[in-house]
């Protein structure tokens, strides 16, 4: 039990450096590539490894044209648009910047969520959450500077856009996908097979640029393709199923905290003071929603002395 449960924690340690490293290899890969090749090696890579996690599994794929056609949507939502987002932002931001933003999906997630799902409606909890992580933002872009509408705060917003479209096909997924109890690695699989069909047709339109290849951008793209898009939907599967959706959501505290670090270690990104101290407001948002951010009431002693 003890052996099983250290390679869980292995896995949630890899998955939150893998995921936070994400938008290192992105920076790095636009060293030699457009955004949109950037997209495409990345979806392409991941549906790579996941077609041979899947054949090692022997799972088979499904037959259902209606699923595919919700895989198609989900491709668009949680593929195609964010990572072309992700990539185009990193091309006017730091690395770390765009990871931090990244963090907010749990937030926009909840927000959508209590306005398509029902079940999901608003909570005091949540309200507190969201207000803190709309804070969090604000400190993160550094609204007292003034707006000004450069290129920068362009990319910052389609940081929030690309997290946007996280949270609207989670809830996608839930309503359409899950419920058909479809193996995760599976729809993993048919989501980004799908993105790569999606940006190979779109790519020579939007991204007909020379490509310049060397070492390091070789091995961001096989890092991010292969790992943190392919590897990392399996080891996410194996933490949810052994700890619960709840406590294998955590990794989204630690992959800006991972993101800030690489960013500045590695390729020497500066980071104003308000990024960081934004990050912890969209995480205490986070924690906040989630109810596990809570004020202890002090009890007066007069009202102890009651209860004896």
């Amino acid at each position: 039990m003890r052996s099983a449960n250290f390679g869980v924690t292995v896995r949630f340690v890899l998955l939150a450096v893998v995921w936070g490293a994400s938008f290192l290899f992105i920076k790095v890969g636009l060293g030699g590539l457009s955004p949109g090749q950037v997209a495409l090696a990345r979806v392409a890579l991941g549906a790579l490894a996941l077609a041979v996690i899947l054949l090692a599994r022997r799972r088979p794929l499904p037959r259902d044209p209606a699923l595919w056609g919700h895989l198609a949507v989900v491709s668009v939502l949680l593929c195609v648009v964010p990572f072309l987002l992700f990539s185009w932002a990193e091309q006017y931001i730091p690395s770390g910047l765009a990871s931090i933003f990244n963090a907010t999906t749990p937030l926009v997630t909840m927000l959508l969520a209590a306005a398509a799902l029902p079940e999901e409606r608003f909570t005091p909890p949540r309200v507190l959450g969201l207000l803190l992580g709309f804070l969090g933002v604000l400190t993160i872009v550094g609204v007292w500077h003034g707006i000004d509408v450069s290129q920068q705060l362009t990319a910052q917003l389609a940081c929030l856009g690309a997290t946007t479209c996280y949270g609207a096909c989670f809830v996608y997924l839930r309503r359409f996908v899950s419920p058909r109890g479809t193996d995760p690695v599976v729809v993993a699989f048919g989501q980004t097979a799908s993105a790569t069909v999606i940006l190979g047709l779109l790519t020579p339109l939007v991204a007909a640029t020379p490509v310049h290849l060397d070492l390091a951008v070789v091995a961001s793209m096989i890092a991010l393709g292969v790992f943190g898009t392919g590897i990392a939907y399996a080891w996410n599967t194996r933490i949810i199923a052994a700890w619960g959706a709840a406590n294998a959501s955590a990794v989204t505290y630690l992959t800006p905290v991972v993101g800030v670090l690489l960013g500045v270690l590695v390729l020497g990104e500066p980071v104003s003071w308000h990024q960081p101290a934004g990050a912890v407001l969209v995480i205490a948002g986070i924690l906040a929603a989630h109810g596990k951010l809570r004020l202890r009431r002090s009890t007066p002693a007069g009202a102890e002395l009651v209860r004896r």
